[in-house]
């Protein structure tokens, strides 16, 4: 798992099937490298997220036959990240 903070959503109208319909957000990391992840939470941009990557993603976004290797796994609700 990793924290990251959304930094925007992502939209698609064309996607692969195997994306089905879930929203995709822009997650940026503590070093400022940007991802996209699958999002079955409705994370807000400026929220800091806590992810499932790997095949745990899969399962993470509820769905295993979903197409992702990042998911968020739940909105943080008090962190104060290292200066």
């Amino acid at each position: 798992m990793e924290i990251m903070q959304v930094a925007g959503s992502l939209v698609c109208s064309q996607r692969v099937e195997g994306l089905a319909h879930m929203n995709l957000r822009i997650l940026r990391s503590p070093k400022g490298k940007l991802t996209v992840a699958v999002d079955p939470v409705g994370a807000s941009v400026g929220n800091w997220v806590f992810t499932a990557s790997g095949s745990a993603a899969r399962f993470a976004c509820g769905n295993p036959e979903i197409h992702t290797d990042l998911t968020i796994g739940g909105i943080i609700d008090f962190w104060e990240p290292d200066g």
